[in-house]
């Protein structure tokens, strides 16, 4: 069944109660559009690079104005929404990266915590260091609903090919990528990353991101993107919010998967190696 979708491109601040009245403006403008979901980029709810001062504000999802806000939100509206992550306190002493998904009745259906954790040292000397501050979920979702079959995950989740894989293969015809990816990383990889994601499983890729210059002085790249499952872009934002509203037939995907059935035809295999010096 044909739906409307609707995608948001935000530029989160540190002030969480004007994040989520943004992200509540652009979501109604999607639904006056018709669409009846409506996806949001990663960290909707706080975009802090200062670690301590985010464990200092985050709340735990119970007590998180967000999740009140967007649940609320939802059943106003009567729509399936998709907020791409939350910085909420974990169980553990440390943050978790955490997709929500609302249902039209506001409650929560789903949930996905962010698995794989951005660590690395870049040559500019930029360090990133997610893991010791996040802690990592171990369990990959894919959702039924009436819409679709949604398969969830959050930007550098996105560079691992297996795991989209496995969700295509669990039934997802449309992945959720919400992302804050960097300018430079966004220049080099974010387009060709999607494309790739959407045309080695057939599926749709919604993928709704941060974008512009933040108050923290951070800069993340934007371009939020939806692709269908031919790997062709529907349609593309630049850097400034906004929202996108266009229209998912997921009987593109199982088209898609008929005339290249690679999910069908991987072979279990054993590595050799070979030593030639």
């Amino acid at each position: 069944m044909k739906f409307k979708a609707g995608m948001v491109q935000l530029r989160s601040s540190t002030d969480m109660a004007r994040n989520l009245k943004d992200a509540t403006s652009l979501i109604r403008d999607s639904v006056s559009q018709g669409a009846v979901f409506v996806s949001t980029p990663e960290v909707t709810n706080i975009f802090e690079p200062d670690r301590e001062h985010l464990k200092a504000v985050a709340r735990f999802e119970a007590d998180d104005i967000s999740v009140a806000g967007f649940s609320d939100l939802a059943a106003r509206l009567g729509i399936w929404l998709h907020i791409g992550s939350l910085v909420l306190k974990g169980t553990d002493g440390k943050l978790v990266n955490r997709t929500l998904l609302f249902g039209p009745d506001g409650k929560i259906i789903t949930r996905y915590d962010k698995m794989h954790l951005f660590d690395v040292d870049l040559p500019n000397g930029e360090i990133y260091r997610e893991s010791a501050s996040y802690t990592g979920g171990n369990e990959a979702v894919v959702v039924d609903t009436p819409l679709a079959k949604f398969g969830l995950t959050i930007c550098y989740d996105v560079r691992f090919p297996a795991l989209h894989r496995a969700l295509a293969i669990a039934g997802a015809n449309v992945l959720l990528i919400p992302a804050a990816f960097t300018v430079p990383t966004g220049k080099a990889h974010w387009h060709v990353l999607l494309r790739a994601r959407a045309i080695e499983t057939g599926s749709f890729v919604i993928a709704a991101a941060q974008g512009g210059k933040h108050d923290s002085g951070r800069e993340t790249f934007g371009h939020s993107k939806v692709i269908n499952p031919w790997g062709e872009v529907i349609c593309e934002a630049g850097t400034d919010p906004e929202f996108k509203v266009f229209e998912i037939d997921p009987d593109q995907s199982a088209a898609a998967r008929a005339k290249i059935p690679n999910l069908l035809h991987a072979r279990e295999f054993t590595l050799r190696e070979v030593n030639a010096l």
